[in-house]
């Protein structure tokens, strides 16, 4: 099962490549299958698949199994973690879709990308340097 962490993770990589509108959906009260959306929209093709692979690798990180993955099409990619679906989709597809109207009655989670501050960044260890 994804905890608050995964769910986190999976918000900040979406963020990472840019995605926007990233809402996170509560379906525990309403669905027996499923657990969380998180919805998001990208542009078509390579961000669209830049926030697939960022989510996928984020998850990777903590332990979780490789994703089921629907599509991808130039305008929406699909990726089910257990009761987790990412929703990553273009503006017009998500317009059209509209899973958040769809799905009405699911509490939206306040989770925000937490990524480091403009300017900053996360230094690695450097292992050809002895650090």
């Amino acid at each position: 099962m994804l905890t608050a962490e995964h769910l986190q993770r999976i918000v900040d990589a979406a963020s990472a490549k840019k995605a926007e509108d990233i809402v996170v959906l509560d379906l525990r009260e309403l669905s027996s299958t499923l657990d969380y959306f998180v919805i998001c929209t990208a542009s078509p093709g390579p961000q669209i698949r830049a926030v697939q692979q960022s989510v996928k690798e984020a998850l990777k990180d903590l332990g979780s199994p490789p994703p089921s993955v629907e599509g991808p099409s130039q305008r929406w990619v699909l990726l089910h973690f257990g009761g987790v679906v990412v929703h990553v989709m273009t503006k017009e597809a998500r317009a059209h879709y509209d899973l958040e109207s769809l799905w009405g009655d699911a509490l939206l989670l306040p989770i925000t990308p937490q990524l480091p501050e403009p300017g900053s960044r996360r230094l690695e260890p450097n292992p050809a340097a002895g650090n």
